[in-house]
């Protein structure tokens, strides 16, 4: 938030940790115990009154929007209470905003920016060549963040990016070959890396066609030099000296191919490892022999930018440790997700798979201030809810999808399971694929057949449609839930600005990306120098 200072974010921190604490039964709830757990009957009796009767849309205009009193669905069928109305309040208050103010970006076409009205898989605003191999909300990703890296290297004058968990190359191809910008694309899996060195040729091969024409010549706008890849994972609990010996001895490495400048039809492989031919290579000396020595001073002071988009748990973290540690690195832009992957005090091991590490320093929380505030403390369950899609699940809403009733199928199913054997308890069913168009019946024994548990186990109908007539119940609490996961979300960001300011670097966070088409669309941007204005000009581009 560009403008807001130092002391009321402090303010702001404190202020969402005494709201989560009080709302942490919400928070902390694991929907598919709504029955075994007895979710509902955690909500004052108030709050039962006034929510369970409400159909999914007046959950949509009442909860997850501010919907005007005129329309239907936003009009109180009672008189809600005043502690659910403060929650409401507090939840929409203390929360960063998801859009710029004055911010439409939408077609008609549901959850997509304007940029997709006339092709829902092709961005008017993006040039051909970056839209092939690329979803649809990648391509606005690519193109709006690409779009704050340039101006961010325009402000700091420096023009190598290290592109971190580049997977596919997608945002590297489209800030080196669009943009002209000096990129290393930094992988951990060779797999994705031998893609993303495969994309680039192809898109030499349709500028060599392009060359090859009568009076042929490389597109306007197009740069003449692709990135280089590298294959490294970044170990967020590594210093700033084993990231920079990384970029400067790679395992592996995937030059970029590049452009002829004399012959628009001619094409050679970039023939050094230095970001930018041009003058300008990464800490280090080019020569770096058996790399014994960690880091060399940068020739001619020339400096990078780090960019990561939703680079996962500890990793967009651990960006950030380098740039406040690291004297090469002049800016970063970080967009965020995989909240849950954070490490904490509490669990300092990383769940899920991946290279085991436990770092001496937390992913969370990051800030001296956050960590001495009382009930700072975030559970994986609601680290977890703040990488949920909220527009996209008020869509649902609105549109009284059928979908719904999953979550009241697969805590229905938690009873039966935990009927046969106790101890099993929230165990992983994956995603039924079109779960909601099977019966209960269907869903069940796919489900159990998935836990270890007899798919041919009796089950009894009177009970379980007692508990299947309780959908509404299930989708306002878990709507409640999800008010929340912006105010988790807020303090996570908040934390790591905080952060940066200690610090003593200047940043911005900003809505960058349709949060109806990419949920995770708050870019933090910081640099060693002063960003002014420049950086909301491009977030409002749109």
């Amino acid at each position: 938030m560009a403008g807001f200072s130092l002391e009321a974010q402090k303010r702001l921190a404190a202020d969402i940790t005494r709201v989560l604490s009080l709302y942490s039964f919400i928070t902390d709830a694991y929907i598919i115990e709504f029955f075994t757990d007895n979710l509902w009957g955690s909500l004052p009796l108030s709050w039962q009154a006034a929510l369970a009767d409400l159909q999914p849309p007046q959950l949509a205009a009442l909860l997850l929007e501010n919907r005007h009193a005129k329309e239907e669905e936003a009009r109180y069928s009672s008189v809600w209470p005043l502690s659910l109305l403060a929650f409401k309040a507090s939840a929409d208050t203390l929360a960063f905003p998801r859009r710029l103010s004055g911010w439409a970006g939408k077609s008609k076409e549901a959850g997509r920016p304007e940029e997709f009205r006339d092709n829902q898989c092709q961005s008017s605003r993006l040039p051909s060549l970056f839209r092939k191999h690329v979803k649809p909300k990648k391509q606005h990703e690519i193109r709006r963040l690409g779009q704050m890296v340039k101006r961010l290297s325009d402000l700091t004058g420096c023009r190598q990016v290290v592109d971190v968990g580049a997977g596919q190359g997608h945002l590297s191809r489209f800030l080196a070959f669009g943009l002209g910008l000096s990129v290393t694309a930094i992988e951990g899996d060779p797999r994705l890396v031998a893609q993303a060195a495969k994309f680039d040729q192809e898109l030499v091969q349709a500028l060599r066609k392009e060359g090859a024409k009568p009076r042929g010549q490389v597109p306007s706008g197009i740069a003449l030099e692709g990135p280089r890849h590298v294959v490294g994972w970044v170990d967020p609990g590594a210093p700033w000296t084993e990231f920079c010996q990384l970029l400067q001895c790679p395992e592996e490495e995937e030059r970029g191919p590049a452009v002829d400048r004399g012959s628009p039809g001619t094409f050679w492989p970039r023939e050094t490892a230095g970001l930018d031919s041009g003058g300008g290579d990464l800490p280090g000396s080019r020569e770096c022999g058996a790399c014994s020595a960690p880091v060399c001073p940068t020739p001619k002071g020339r400096q990078l930018l780090l960019t990561g988009l939703h680079a996962c748990g500890d990793l967009s973290v651990a960006l950030l440790r380098h740039f406040a540690r690291c004297p090469h690195v002049a800016g970063i832009t970080s967009v965020a997700c995989c909240y849950m992957k954070l490490t904490t005090a509490e669990a300092p091991i990383p769940p899920g798979p991946g290279p085991l590490h436990c770092p001496a320093e937390p992913g969370y929380p990051l800030s001296a201030w956050v960590s001495a505030l009382p009930g700072h403390q975030l559970s994986y369950k609601a680290r977890e809810g703040a990488c949920h899609a909220l527009e996209d699940y008020a869509r649902r809403l609105k549109g009284q999808s059928a979908a719904l009733r999953t979550h009241c199928f697969r805590a229905a199913l938690e009873t039966v399971i935990r009927a046969a054997d106790p101890a099993k308890k929230r165990l992983g069913v994956q995603t039924i694929a079109k779960a909601h168009r099977l019966t209960f019946g269907e869903y069940a024994r796919l489900g159990l057949a998935r836990v270890g548990v007899d798919p041919d186990a009796r089950l009894e109908p009177g009970p379980l449609q007692a508990l299947l007539a309780q959908e509404g119940k299930v989708v306002a609490f878990f709507s409640l839930a999800l008010l929340l996961a912006p105010l988790v979300e807020t303090l996570l960001l908040l934390d790591r600005m905080i952060f940066l300011q200690e610090e003593g670097f200047h940043c911005q966070l900003l809505p960058l990306f349709d949060p109806a088409f990419s949920p995770r669309n708050l870019v933090l941007v910081a640099a060693k120098t002063p960003l002014g204005s420049a950086l909301l000009d491009v977030a409002a581009e749109d």
